[in-house]
């Protein structure tokens, strides 16, 4: 556990090789650890693995890239990115897609959903070719220019394959023109493609392959008559995948109509493939504590890239200040601000320029940065889902992640009382003692170190 006094007070750590003191009544042990998750042997892996599903049947999920049969070009790719090991829903939904199936995978957040599909898009793609050959449609902008960035690592070495993202906020006429230039891979957000479908600007009668990302998400925003509409309109499409942290009635609606026997793909959250996210909330006696709170935690936890959540515009943009005023690197996105604005902040905050990154949940669908250190609800989310995926941001590609959860008056606790209640979720309580030192709360089942 980790444990921080107040504003104003000293702290006791242990951990690592130091040791400090303060004004808390007594040393307290530094549990929190950074970083990829110990190496484990091929045979202490399949100990611990839970097994993948494929149609209802078990299946095995321990496979390397090298196993897939990959092209020289993709292995040179996943050589330069450093990666070995397939998650388990690559190594499930990959030799399917090599062979035109279709396939619907439902998998933990932060599993490698991105490499499933475009691994097998980018092998079937011809650089030749001057039409537009697959197509990702991706819920939000966020999501969609973080899909191009990730299959334009997957290209790299495939000399001649070109693709355009295309969302909404970014002036038309731009993007106009990189379609000009025959990409073979479209990724987009509904609305914007439809845009360009009016306009006759971009042709999918040649559309092989098609993926719909976060496919429950997409649908729950109202998206499904465009996606239909857009299915309809490619008559040589040979497979359609749907990949998605959940599986919603309007997932199965789809994927009845348009999927031909499709493998369905079930990777089960486990201590091998669930995030490792440290979950704490925090019970404070006003809003007022919460900045503090948050300020003792960045300077003593040694985070070097966090988000905040808040649940409005105005609260975004108004923590964003109170943390630059503080002498943070700090900035925000929100649906009111430029979409300019908000990609340049968010290579900033990919890049590691930026410290925290202050947002609404327009972000927590969207962004997939692997190395985020902490999560901060600065405040208590108002839907179930909402919580799921922001603390999602963190404890990606096996790496130990926090969340923390400041929670202020009757309404904000007895939300994160029904999100615990509802998502099972391992939450320790902290408040802070009379010496202003936070402290686990005694409950059920939970013991006070």
């Amino acid at each position: 556990m980790v444990y921080y006094p107040q504003s104003g007070y000293n702290i006791y750590i242990i951990g690592g090789n130091h040791e400090t003191t303060g004004k808390c009544g007594e040393v307290r042990r530094l549990a929190i650890s950074r970083g990829v998750k110990p190496h484990l042997d091929p045979v202490e892996k399949r100990k611990e693995c839970t097994p993948m599903e494929i149609n209802g049947e078990t299946a095995d999920d321990v496979k390397k890239y090298s196993e897939l049969g990959l092209s020289p070009e993709l292995m040179k790719a996943m050589e330069k990115k450093g990666y070995v090991q397939a998650t388990p829903v690559q190594a499930g939904a990959i030799p399917f897609f090599m062979d035109w199936k279709d396939v619907i995978a439902k998998a933990p957040t932060g599993t490698g959903k991105t490499f499933a599909f475009g691994i097998p898009m980018v092998e079937h793609v011809s650089p030749e070719s001057t039409a537009v050959q697959a197509l990702v449609l991706a819920p939000t902008r966020e999501l969609a220019i973080q899909i191009q960035e990730d299959l334009r690592d997957l290209y790299f070495y495939k000399e001649g394959v070109r693709s355009v993202c295309l969302y909404g906020g970014q002036p038309i006429e731009r993007q106009i023109t990189q379609l000009k230039k025959k990409p073979q891979i479209v990724v987009a957000t509904p609305g914007r493609l439809m845009d360009h479908m009016k306009r006759h600007t971009v042709r999918l009668n040649k559309v092989e392959t098609v993926v719909l990302d976060e496919a429950d998400r997409m649908l729950d925003m109202g998206f499904i008559r465009d996606v239909t509409r857009i299915l309809d309109l490619m008559p040589q499409r040979k497979n359609l995948g749907m990949f998605s942290a959940t599986i919603s009635r309007e997932v199965m609606d789809i994927s009845w109509i348009y999927q031909r026997d499709p493998v369905e793909i079930t990777v089960r959250a486990d201590e091998r493939n669930k995030p490792d996210i440290q979950q704490y909330r925090i019970d404070l006696d006003g809003r007022d504590a919460k900045l503090a709170t948050m300020i003792a935690l960045l300077d003593h936890g040694g985070y070097e890239r966090t988000i905040a959540f808040c649940n409005t515009k105005n609260m975004t943009d108004r923590l964003a200040g109170l943390l630059k005023m503080k002498g943070y690197s700090a900035e925000c996105i929100h649906g009111d601000i430029q979409q300019r604005i908000r990609e340049k902040t968010l290579d900033q905050f990919r890049k590691g320029k930026l410290r925290i990154l202050v947002a609404t949940d327009v972000a927590a669908r969207g962004l997939d940065i692997d190395d985020v250190d902490a999560v901060f609800n600065y405040d208590v989310p108002d839907e179930i889902e909402y919580y799921i995926h922001r603390i999602g941001r963190t404890g990606r590609a096996k790496r130990h992640g926090v969340a923390y959860s400041l929670v202020v008056g009757i309404t904000e606790g007895i939300r994160m009382d029904t999100i615990e209640k509802n998502t099972g979720a391992d939450i320790t309580k902290l408040r802070y003692d009379s010496d202003g030192c936070l402290l686990p709360v005694s409950g059920p089942g939970k013991e006070v170190l």
